[in-house]
């Protein structure tokens, strides 16, 4: 099995499955528009040359959601719950698609293209202010959502907690206000030996730079 793609949300989100999972894997941390994902070599692998990807035998898969879809199915465990039952299934859908779309490409990667990639997109403080107003506002529906609950389907930790975790940090960065409830729902699975290990690996070049800051090399 090898991943590939390092540096970003969406990236981390296979490689905590994995790590969830227990699964062994080969890391080949590329980055986004860095021109490691347009190498002929990859290109011949993805030809959307795009981060994450999965090989897994004849398994080739892009796309982080359907690839997390696939390890917790193809390699079940305990750590992470998968419904089973036709309404639990479709819940978790619905969980899924509210996340993706509303958080991840409708508000947080359209600030990142009009912050972080501007010289790509163009600068635009109006749209970036504008979205992030609106992924406020749907923080404010998981929050209330999360104030009495332990995880977003209520039996235990799932792939739609792994995705709202990695949009929160991606918020947290942005400085968005982030209620109280997803502040403490956050903190609680970060805890999650998977979590922190994840991190490492996706943000490799990043944890050191900040292991050194704090370390005063």
């Amino acid at each position: 099995m090898k991943l590939w793609g390092a540096g970003t949300a969406r990236s981390l989100r296979p490689i905590w499955v994995a790590e969830e999972l227990g699964l062994e894997y080969e890391h080949a941390p590329i980055g986004p528009r860095t021109g490691e994902t347009k190498t002929p070599e990859y290109t011949a692998l993805n030809r959307k040359q795009k981060i994450p990807f999965l090989q897994d035998g004849d398994i080739h898969l892009s796309e982080s959601v359907a690839i997390c879809r696939y390890l917790i199915d193809q390699y079940p465990t305990d750590n992470l719950k998968a419904p089973t039952a036709p309404k639990d299934k479709v819940k978790e859908d619905e969980w899924c698609c509210y996340i993706y779309g509303e958080l991840d490409e409708t508000s947080l990667y359209v600030m990142r293209r009009h912050r972080d990639l501007s010289e790509i997109y163009g600068a635009s403080e109006e749209v970036v202010k504008a979205a992030g107003a609106y992924a406020e506002r749907h923080l404010g529906v998981m929050a209330e959502h999360l104030n009495d609950r332990e995880y977003l389907m209520g039996d235990g930790f799932s792939l739609p907690d792994l995705l709202l975790v990695t949009c929160l940090d991606w918020a947290t960065f942005y400085g968005l206000n982030v209620p109280a409830p997803l502040q403490a729902y956050k903190a609680r699975i970060a805890q999650r030996p998977a979590y922190q290990k994840s991190m490492y690996t996706n943000y490799k070049e990043l944890m050191g730079e900040i292991n050194g800051a704090v370390n005063g090399n």
